[in-house]
């Protein structure tokens, strides 16, 4: 993997974003945000799974107000998604958004944006300038004809310009795209000509499946190629499942490790047990731990332990009774019936071995 390119490095909520810190994980909350209580019990399930920033969509100055509440309920950064108003973006930092989104170019005015700079200056607020391929300015798309990577890049680099007039430059970006080679390319085009700290993103880029390769696809390149600083994996889903999918995405870049790593075969003619439901069960047993084990879940006992040697502990079934292994040594022989359980039961062991002080 190349080097990460050295972005400049800003402060959102306490936490380092850019300049050789982790990359950083983060979703949107898909709650009406005027809904404290569902709100905060959103973030806390993501804050759980991993989530270090969340994003609230204001739509109104009830929304904006509600953003103290849910601040003072929550453990980690609060960003503000603002559009066109620039009045919600005063609002939302002066109820205690850490960090706010937001299109320079559509907030009426470099008065008007003057002042949300001002505002951001004073609270110590971090601004994401947002480019959407959806929501270009208009000289810009009739000059390149469609979205395309330049016209992106040509955004941001405008809209940033439009700050930087003002003086303000505590500021990441982020290029949107739902199509992944544009994606790609404007990514690469402005981190040649910018070392602002930059979010990376497929937008609108579907559910589980097509959402998770699309965004893996784009997002796995220019981390590959040590562009970018903050994700998030946009799904049409639980956002929880966002964080899943980032965290595998780190992981298998060797970027950030967080929790266990199941590892599990396809199946073939030779599998004698339910796998499927096995994987499944383990793989939700797993979610609420934090400890970075390697954990195989197989269906063969020929060569389940031989394939997964390389885990910490793992499982192998068979014609009426499975094997659990360590390091690829088998540890004991359970009736199937029992497999599961005793499987568990074997992992949270493990899991209090490595991380003494968990009751």
């Amino acid at each position: 993997m190349q080097t990460r390119k050295k972005s400049r490095q800003i402060q959102v909520g306490g936490l380092a974003i850019g300049g050789g810190a982790p990359v950083v994980v983060q979703s949107m909350t898909n709650t009406d945000t005027r809904d404290v209580a569902a709100t905060v019990a959103q973030i806390g399930r993501l804050t759980e799974a991993g989530c270090e920033i969340i994003r609230v969509a204001v739509l109104d100055p009830e929304a904006a107000r509600a953003i103290r509440e849910i601040r003072d309920q929550i453990a980690i950064p609060l960003i503000a998604d603002i559009h066109f108003d620039h009045r919600l973006a005063l609002a939302a930092m002066e109820h205690g958004a850490q960090g706010i989104r937001i299109n320079p170019g559509n907030l009426g005015g470099q008065q008007k944006l003057a002042k949300v700079a001002a505002a951001a200056k004073m609270h110590g607020v971090a601004i994401r300038v947002g480019v959407n391929a959806g929501s270009l300015e208009k000289d810009i798309l009739a000059r390149h004809g469609h979205p395309t990577p330049e016209a992106l890049v040509e955004s941001a680099r405008r809209n940033i310009g439009l700050l930087e007039a003002l003086d303000f430059h505590n500021l990441k970006i982020s290029l949107k795209s739902s199509d992944v080679l544009t994606t790609i390319a404007a990514y690469r085009g402005l981190a040649q000509v910018c070392d602002y700290p930059l979010h990376l993103g497929v937008t609108e880029a579907g559910g589980l499946i097509a959402g998770t390769v699309k965004s893996s696809v784009a997002l796995g390149i220019l981390l590959y190629e040590g562009i970018g600083d903050t994700l998030r994996i946009s799904l049409t889903r639980d956002p929880v499942e966002e964080i899943r999918v980032a965290y595998e995405l780190l992981r298998s870049l060797r970027l950030r490790q967080r929790g266990p790593e199941l590892i599990s075969c396809p199946t073939c003619g030779r599998c004698q047990v339910n796998l499927f439901s096995l994987a499944e069960e383990v793989e939700r047993h797993i979610q609420k731990i934090a400890t970075p084990l390697k954990i195989a879940v197989m269906g063969c006992v020929v060569n389940g332990p031989g394939e997964a040697r390389e885990a910490d502990i793992g499982v192998a079934g068979g014609h009426g009774v499975g094997i659990i292994f360590k390091k690829g040594k088998i540890l004991k022989k359970v009736p199937e019936n029992q497999l599961l359980t005793v499987f568990l039961a074997e992992i949270d062991k493990m899991t209090r071995e490595q991380t003494p002080n968990r009751p």
